[in-house]
C-alpha cells in the first residue's frame, strides 16, 4: 500500500485515495481522502479507479446571517396578512 493509491474499505465499501499511513497498537492504518478517517489496513483492498469519485468542493465566502430573516421581518409579515378573502367553512 502506497500513498495516492485507491483502496476500498470492505465493511462499508468506502473508496478513497490513501493520504497517510501509520502503525498503532500493532495494526496498520490508512487515512482515506473521501472521509478523512483512519481505516484498518487489513480491511482495505485495492479498488478500481472507476469506483473512485474525486472530492470536489468550494469554500463559500458568505455571511451566514445573509440568509436569515430577522424576527422583526417575520412579525411584520404576520401582521400584514390579509384574511378578508377567506370565508369560514366547516361543520356547525
Amino acid at each position: 500500500m502506497q500513498l495516492g493509491e485507491i483502496y476500498k474499505y470492505l465493511p462499508t465499501s468506502t473508496v478513497g485515495k490513501v493520504l497517510a499511513l501509520r502503525d498503532r497498537g500493532g495494526k496498520s492504518w490508512a487515512l482515506l481522502d473521501f472521509t478523512e478517517l483512519w481505516y484498518d489496513a487489513s480491511l482495505l483492498v485495492p479498488a478500481d479507479a472507476s469506483e473512485y469519485k474525486e472530492i470536489k468542493f468550494k469554500y463559500r465566502k458568505s455571511n451566514p446571517h445573509d440568509n436569515v430573516r430577522s424576527i422583526r421581518d417575520l412579525i411584520k409579515e404576520k401582521e400584514d396578512v390579509d384574511i378578508s378573502g377567506f370565508t369560514p367553512s366547516g361543520g356547525g
